[in-house]
This record gives C-alpha cells, structure tokens and sequence, in this order.
C-alpha cells in the first residue's frame, strides 16, 4: 500500500539515537557498520544507494570493552561509535543526585497522577540516599512513581516500595530528640541545592580544601573527584583566599 521509510533515512540531515546499542544482535552488527562508515543505505527491494547525512548518538549500560573480548560485539563497531565517549557514572557514585532527581521525579508523578499532596520528606530522602540503586534512575523513578500511588494523602512510604522493614528514621514518640515536624519537612528544590552546597563546603573545610586524595573531600563525601569538581563548578565554590 504503501512504501516503509527506515529510521536512517528519516533522521537524514538529523540525529538518530541508539538506545542499547548493546544489545543489536551480532549478525546487525556489521550491516549498522556499513552505514556509519559509509553514509549510506540500500532500501529492500530498490536499485540505487541513498546518500545519508546522519548525527549517531549511541548509549548502552554494558562494558562494550569486555563485551569485545567476549566476542558479543565487534571491536570495529565499538571504535566506530566511541568516538566522543560520555561515562555517566551509576547512581550509586553520586547520592548527591538523588534529592534532586527524586523531587523531580515526585512532582511529574503527582501531577499525572493527580496527588498534589504528596510531600517527599527527609525521612523519604534518607532512605532513598541509603539505598545502593542497582537499577540506577530507572529504579528511581519507579519506586518514587510506587510510592506516590501507594501515598495517602501524606508523606512517601518509601520502605514500603523498597520492602524495608521499618523506615530509616522514625518521627513522633519512641525517638527522643527528634522534632516530628523536622523529620517530616518538605524540602524544594533549592532547599535540596543549597543543602547540597553547604554540604561540600562543610567537606571541603573539614579536609582542608583538598578536593581529591586520601582524606580529601571527594573521599568523605563518597564520590569520585571529577564529580566533585563539576559540583564546585556548578555551584560556583571556590576556595576562600
């Protein structure tokens, strides 16, 4: 009825994004080589070879280093892709993101799920900070997105999605010196920032200002030094002469 245009020749003059290119199965492999080498595709069926004039933006969560040595994907493949290589690292590396990140993700399930009640507190942030993320930001929007439907007009029950038994933190009675009001506050986004901020600067005096070594900043905050000194730079930090 009608003829069926094919991804490459729709991204013509654009960008196409490959997500998990990890997983194209090794007898593709080789026909996606040729059309990034050469610019060009055959359509089935047709004679004549369309010029292409395509971006290629690729992203995988495998090692396509050890995925080479074991033979699942080719080594030329992975050198013609990797040729401005950006390593996000996993969740697990930088909590500092998750308050971020999980504000965000509470207030698009609020809004399309129609709970503008829902409160993310710091007891909910504890606990989501504590947790190692196996499934990265995928897991993290899910279990935020679980608990804004399990929500009862009240605060996130994030032990209830993740199956801990009990939370982190307990507010009310049975906890002395802890404010229940405190406990349950609802931090917005620049709250979570500059908490963030004063965060790494309370890093950086306690080190000294040493951002990366033994006893450094980075070390006591649980994170690599190049994601420290984005966040210096993002935050505009600088040592005070």
């Amino acid at each position: 009825m009608r003829d069926r245009t094919g991804l490459f020749q729709l991204a013509d003059r654009g960008t196409i994004f490959l997500d998990e290119v990890g997983e194209i199965p090794l007898e593709l492999q080789g026909k996606l080589l040729r059309v990034l080498q050469d610019q060009k595709v055959q359509r089935v069926g047709e004679d004549h070879v369309r010029q292409l004039d395509v971006r290629v933006i690729a992203a995988t969560n495998h090692d396509l280093k050890r995925e080479c040595e074991s033979g699942r994907f080719r080594r030329d493949l992975y050198y013609r892709l990797s040729v401005f290589p950006v390593e996000l690292p996993p969740l697990r590396d930088r909590p500092e993101d998750i308050g971020p990140l999980a504000a965000h993700f509470v207030d698009l399930a609020a809004r399309r799920l129609n709970r503008p009640e829902v409160r993310l507190t710091n007891e909910a942030l504890e606990q989501l900070t504590a947790y190692d993320w196996p499934g990265n930001i995928r897991e993290l929007r899910n279990v935020i997105e679980r608990a804004v439907i399990l929500s009862l007009r009240g605060p996130l029950r994030i032990d209830r999605v993740l199956g801990t038994s009990e939370p982190v933190a307990r507010c009310g009675p049975g906890r002395p010196g802890t404010d229940s009001a405190e406990v349950n506050r609802v931090f917005s986004r620049e709250e979570l920032s500059r908490h963030e901020r004063d965060n790494i600067i309370a890093a950086l005096d306690r080190a000294a200002w040493k951002v990366s070594g033994s006893g450094g900043a980075a070390e006591i905050l649980g994170v690599k030094p190049t994601t420290l000194s984005s966040r210096l730079k993002r935050f505009g930090i600088k040592r005070p002469r």
